[in-house]
């Protein structure tokens, strides 16, 4: 005997397909869902649709957006001679967040990653070089990108194909969280803490 009914086994079967959403987190939600009005699940339903048919690339720097160019892209306020480079567009949204930045961005949509079968040009790297060569002189790059072994890979390849055109590449520091201990935080991030130090 089959533990759900057809419907509810298929709509537990694809909320398991999303990043993060295990077993017992898909039964909850998919029993969520099946508490909720029609009309509230059709809004959720909709929302998806909407969001899947209208969001696409920008153009220019790669980020999730309904208009081409993006928002940012668009903005006259933003500094042009800065693009800050990161690798998912949820990577460009914290750094927004921070309200620190006012340059560009530019979104690869993943990092290098060889055991992926994802080279260099899966990525939107031909199109950052291409942006350089634009109507306001391009003064820096910042690399905001994890520092995993991908994340290594990708700005190793950034640095060594950015050096030669003469402009700076800078990559964000990378430390101690605010609150955090010396004494848990493990060799690496201490490494990177101390490269990362600044005049006080």
């Amino acid at each position: 005997m089959a533990l759900y009914t057809r419907p509810l086994a298929a709509l537990i079967d694809e909320l398991q397909k999303l990043p993060g959403i295990g077993p017992k987190s898909a039964q909850r939600l998919a029993f969520h869902l099946l508490k909720q009005s029609t009309a509230s699940v059709g809004a959720l339903a909709k929302a998806l649709v909407d969001a899947k048919e209208q969001i696409k690339f920008c153009s220019i720097c790669s980020n999730l957006s309904a208009e081409d160019p993006c928002d940012l892209c668009r903005s006259p306020g933003r500094d042009q001679s800065q693009i800050c480079v990161v690798a998912e567009a949820r990577d460009l949204v914290a750094l927004e967040r921070t309200k620190e930045f006012k340059g560009l961005y530019h979104v690869l949509q993943g990092l290098v990653s060889p055991m992926d079968g994802i080279g260099p040009e899966q990525l939107k790297i031909k199109e950052l070089l291409g942006r350089l060569s634009g109507r306001a002189p391009v003064l820096e790059i910042i690399l905001a990108i994890n520092p995993t072994i991908e994340g290594e890979a990708t700005c190793l390849y950034l640095a060594k194909l950015l050096k030669p055109v003469g402009i700076k590449v800078t990559r964000i520091a990378f430390g101690l969280p605010i609150g955090g201990d010396l004494e848990y935080a493990d060799e690496l991030t201490l490494a990177r803490a101390l490269e990362g130090r600044r005049e006080v």
